[in-house]
């Protein structure tokens, strides 16, 4: 039985075109480390990891690709703002359909003397603005939240509390781990400081890819260096450089991820993320209608595809979302994600914690036929508990 995978909120797969084989190149015939050597292998492996940096700016409409840093994913990209800008007496606000990616660094500041106020999201995950500049204070020194509930797919309105944080003088930290790449984002004119991007999700591209952008009006001066460490630049001194990319980008960087990376992202540039756009809501609302249509199977979130990304989460009454997930692969070959997918507090506010839900996350290169199949398998198990 050929599998459906169902799981690219976790990773992406398949892969845009031409990634493995870039990754295969850089390692064939590049293998160098950028910005070490003055050799070939070393000048073109500082290439292709620029032309990286220029592909991503120009998906996020970031003016200076040097403020593009690679981390290994979008946990590291946040810790390094989190315990890079805050420290004890200053103020977050944050959401409660949050990651643990950003809800962990939070928790453990919290108790070293940040505060931190988590404003509810509806049922739903949709986030009312205004309640955000009420749980603001004189002390916020940054508001911090998800782009797209991870466990729901709920979108939040991003572009109106940037403006919000613009006319307050804070700054704003946006973690796109679940839509880079699959819902239009301008760091200006969401009035975005910030941005937290993981690589292997909707950017079709390896994983221990990802980074921060940082906007053109924050000072980079305000981050303490999450690490620090050889750069290539600077090598005189002991003390770690005071510029960009070099200040955040200690130790040597997986080029040959970023490589494929590189390619993800001009496929996608070519592509076009709003027709990626309009396929994620095309699969969306078919796994909506479908499984909101089998008696026993609750959906959670807006259930409108265009608030949301492609994510659909539900349970089977009186099934555990483990169970499903466990028979949805070995009687139908749908391959999903069950539990609390790294976001309790999200499961508390649609309701579901602690057992959590069963989630559906199709991809650009899933099929209409592979949503059909994937509710009839839900109706399957569901008819069988009746």
């Amino acid at each position: 039985m050929d599998a459906v995978y169902l799981d690219n909120a976790a990773t992406s797969w398949p892969k845009a075109p031409g990634v493995s084989q870039a990754v295969a190149e850089f390692l064939d015939h590049v293998g160098a480390s950028p910005g070490r050597s003055g050799h070939r292998m070393s000048i073109e492996a500082g290439r292709i990891i620029y032309s990286a940096r220029e592909a991503l700016a120009e998906l996020f409409g970031a003016p200076d690709p040097l403020r593009i840093i690679f981390c290994m994913n979008a946990t590291e990209a946040l810790n390094t703002v989190i315990h890079g800008l805050l420290k004890p007496g200053d103020h977050v606000v944050t959401t409660s359909v949050d990651h643990n990616a950003m809800m962990r660094p939070l928790r453990t500041l919290e108790r070293a003397g940040v505060q931190l106020t988590v404003v509810p999201c509806a049922q739903d995950g949709r986030l009312d603005p205004r309640q955000v500049e009420t749980a603001m204070r004189r002390e916020t020194a940054l508001v911090a939240m998800t782009h797209a509930s991870n466990v729901v797919g709920t979108l939040l309105p991003i572009a109106e509390i940037g403006k919000i944080a613009r006319r307050r003088r804070v700054p704003f930290l946006v973690d796109a781990a679940a839509t880079a790449g699959a819902v239009p984002i301008a760091m200006a004119g969401d009035g975005i400081d910030l941005l937290a991007f993981t690589g292997h999700k909707a950017l079709l591209g390896p994983t221990g890819t990802g980074g921060l952008v940082i906007g053109s009006d924050f000072d980079v001066h305000r981050l303490r260096p999450l690490k620090q460490g050889g750069t290539g630049s600077r090598s005189e001194h002991e003390e770690q450089p005071d510029f960009l990319p070099d200040m955040l980008e200690s130790g040597t960087l997986n080029s040959a991820g970023i490589a494929g990376l590189e390619r993800s992202v001009r496929w996608i540039l070519g592509f076009g993320v709003e027709r990626i756009r309009g396929t994620a809501r095309a699969h969306a609302q078919a796994l909506i209608d479908g499984l909101q249509a089998i008696e026993g199977v609750t959906v959670y979130g807006t259930r409108r595809a265009q608030e949301q990304t492609a994510v659909v989460s539900f349970n089977i009454e009186r099934l555990a979302p483990s169970d499903v997930g466990l028979r949805l692969d070995r009687e139908h070959g749908i391959l999903c994600r069950v539990g609390l997918h790294c976001a309790p507090a999200a499961h508390r506010t649609i309701g579901t914690f602690p057992a959590g839900a069963v989630r559906f996350a199709p991809g650009i290169f899933t099929t209409e036929g592979e949503i059909r199949r994937a509710v009839t398998a839900v109706e399957d198990l569901a008819i069988g508990k009746r």
